[in-house]
């Protein structure tokens, strides 16, 4: 069986996952895709010397999304609700699921167009950083479909309900400009410089205690949907964490020997 995920990791601790099923232009339905996302992740989680994942796609496109010959099959009449309910359940729902698990940080590398599936894959990520030439479209109203993978719940939160509602309900894409305007994305670069430019924001975020990394992803996560109150106690227990790594001792230690050394050179 070929395999439709490449995963890479340098001496950083940054992993490289690229989907490579260029002739369905990455869609992530009717193969294998959903599958070696959900290993890959699990080998991340199970190595501590991973700090940073970077997702991007093989050929011309970041990912098309649905498969077409995939919806032909589910429009077959041997193929019922029941049957397609937990198809998504067990399939490509447990995509964002894990992504949302997963405590080291997520760049999507948007290397051509992000379509429906693909587009929502790209706002699932913690950063985005896309080639200029790039175009993003929630276009699952155009087949008469709804986002069934999450993007009704990640595209709000990104760019607010107004133009989530805008590209939900008309399908039409937008361009990396576009998508830069409305902070979709933080940054639109030349293709050639795509993926320099996501590795040297990997290497931005692996400069930093990993812990307190993780930590702080996972504040971020909760915040969407927890009560202050809520979300300071565990920021609480969290930092009292963090007080006691061996990170946050040398930082300090280091801290305090500029300083001092700062005075001890003052007139």
């Amino acid at each position: 069986m070929n395999q439709t995920l490449h995963f890479a990791q340098d001496e950083h601790g940054i992993v490289l996952l690229t989907m490579d099923h260029q002739e369905t232009r990455n869609a992530l339905t009717g193969n294998n895709l959903v599958k070696e996302f959900l290993a890959a992740f699990q080998r991340i989680e199970a190595d501590p010397t991973v700090r940073v994942v970077i997702i991007t796609g093989a050929g011309k496109a970041f990912s098309s999304g649905g498969s077409i010959p995939e919806m032909q099959r589910q429009l077959q009449p041997d193929v019922d609700s029941v049957t397609l309910r937990h198809e998504y359940q067990q399939g490509i729902q447990r995509l964002p699921l894990a992504l949302q698990k997963l405590e080291v940080p997520t760049i999507a590398a948007i290397n051509g167009p992000a379509i429906g599936a693909g587009f929502d894959l790209a706002c699932m990520c913690d950063i985005r950083i896309a080639a200029e030439h790039a175009i993003f479209a929630e276009s699952f109203v155009k087949l008469g479909l709804i986002p069934g993978d999450g993007g009704a719940w990640f595209l709000p939160r990104l760019i607010g309900m107004s133009r989530a509602a805008e590209m939900t309900l008309t399908g039409d894409p937008i361009d990396a400009q576009q998508a830069l305007a409305w902070g979709l994305i933080s940054k639109a670069v030349a293709p050639d410089s795509l993926l320099e430019e996501c590795r040297k924001m990997a290497l931005r975020i692996a400069a930093n205690p990993p812990a307190a990394v993780r930590m702080s992803k996972r504040l971020l996560h909760e915040g969407q949907h927890s009560r202050l109150d809520t979300l300071l106690e565990m920021s609480a227990g969290f930092q009292a964490i963090a007080h006691k790594t061996a990170d946050h001792a040398k930082a300090v230690e280091t801290f305090m020997k500029k300083r001092s050394e700062k005075k001890a050179g003052t007139p």
